[in-house]
C-alpha cells in the first residue's frame, strides 16, 4: 500500500502583486509527487479550534478565525486576512497532525505544507499563523499517544516560535540549525541551536548535522517532527546559505536514516523555500519525500 501525504493547495491565498511568499510552489510539489506515483495524496483535514488552542492563546486563535486581528499582528504574519487564509491555515495544521498520526502507525508521515515555526503562543510572524508542529505534539501528548517528542528544524531560519512555546517543557527537545545572520534577528533559545555562517556549503553543513543527531537520540523521543525547509539551497532569495540539491538530498537522507535506524516515528513538514525560479524550490521539496520513500522502502 502506498504511503499517504496530505496537501492544502486547494486554498490559495490571494496576495498582492510582488508578494515574497511563493504560493505557487505547493501545487507544483504535489504535481511532481503525483507524477512519481509513489505516494497516495489526499487533502489535509482541518484542525479543530480546541486542538489549536493547546498551543495558542484562545483570544488570538478566535480573533484570527473571525477576521478581527489588528493591523500590527497581520503585518507580522505577512498575509492579508481572508477566508481562504483561514481554510489553508486549518488544513496546514490538520495535515501535520494527521501526518504525525500516520508516523505513529507506520513509522513515517508527511504534510506538503506546515512547518510554520515562527508562530508564537499569542501571535504569528514570518508567514506563520499557527504553529502546526507545537499543535501536533501537544495534541498527541494529551491523547497519551506520546510522552516525549523532538523537533528537527533544518529551515534556514530559526524555529523561534517552536523554541519559545517549548522552552520550559522538559518533554520536548527542540533542535534548530539555521543561518546565524538571518531572520529572526532576535533568536529564541532551543534545546540545541546550531548557527551557521553565510555561504555555508554541503560539507560543513552535513558535518554539523551529523554531530547533532546523536544528541537528539539521547533524548529518546517517541516522535520526531522534521521541519524540512529547503531555503538553505544556494540562490534562495531569503536563504544566504549555499547548499546544492545533492547536499539537501544528503541532509534529508541523514535525518531519515537516523529516525529509521533508531526506530523513532517521523512526521515531515515543509517549511521555507524561496528560490527563483520557484520550480527549483519545488523540486527540492519533492526530493525530500522521494528520499523518504527510498529510505523507508529498504
Amino acid at each position: 500500500m502506498r504511503r499517504r501525504l496530505y496537501y492544502c493547495d486547494l486554498y490559495p491565498i490571494p496576495l498582492p502583486q510582488g508578494h515574497k511568499f511563493p504560493m505557487e510552489k505547493y501545487a507544483q510539489i504535489r504535481a511532481l509527487l503525483e507524477a512519481d506515483g509513489v505516494y497516495h495524496l489526499e487533502p489535509a483535514p482541518f484542525a479543530g479550534t480546541e486542538t489549536i488552542e493547546l498551543a495558542h492563546d484562545s483570544a488570538y486563535v478566535r480573533s484570527f478565525l473571525h477576521g478581527s486581528l489588528d493591523a500590527r499582528t497581520l503585518r507580522r504574519i505577512g498575509f492579508p486576512w481572508s477566508e481562504s487564509l483561514v481554510r489553508r491555515t486549518l488544513a496546514s495544521v490538520g495535515g501535520t497532525l494527521a501526518a504525525a498520526r500516520d508516523a505513529l502507525n507506520s513509522g513515517i508521515g508527511g504534510n506538503l505544507a506546515g512547518g510554520t515555526h515562527h508562530a508564537f503562543r499569542s501571535e504569528g510572524a514570518g508567514f506563520c499563523v499557527f504553529n502546526d508542529i507545537a499543535v501536533a505534539i501537544l495534541a498527541l501528548r494529551r491523547e497519551g499517544l506520546i510522552a516525549r517528542a523532538a523537533v528537527i528544524d533544518l529551515d534556514v531560519h530559526q524555529g523561534d516560535g517552536t523554541a519559545a512555546i517549548f522552552e520550559d517543557d522538559p518533554e520536548v527537545f527542540t533542535f534548530s540549525m539555521h543561518g546565524a545572520n538571518n531572520f529572526p534577528f532576535r533568536k529564541q533559545r532551543s534545546r540545541l541551536d546550531i548557527e551557521l555562517p553565510d555561504a555555508t556549503g554541503d560539507t560543513q553543513y552535513l558535518n554539523r548535522l551529523t554531530e547533532a543527531l546523536p544528541v537528539v537520540a539521547e533524548f529518546r523521543p517517541d516522535l520526531v517532527i522534521y521541519q524540512s525547509g529547503v531555503d538553505a539551497l544556494q540562490g534562495d532569495r531569503l536563504g544566504r546559505l549555499s547548499l546544492s540539491h545533492a547536499g539537501l538530498i544528503a541532509r534529508d537522507e541523514a535525518v531519515l536514516r537516523f529516525t529509521k535506524e533508531n526506530r523513532i516515528p517521523v512526521a515531515i513538514t515543509l517549511g521555507g523555500g524561496y528560490g527563483h525560479p520557484i520550480s527549483s524550490t519545488a523540486e527540492a521539496h519533492a526530493n525530500t519525500f522521494r528520499t523518504a520513500a527510498a529510505v523507508y522502502a529498504s
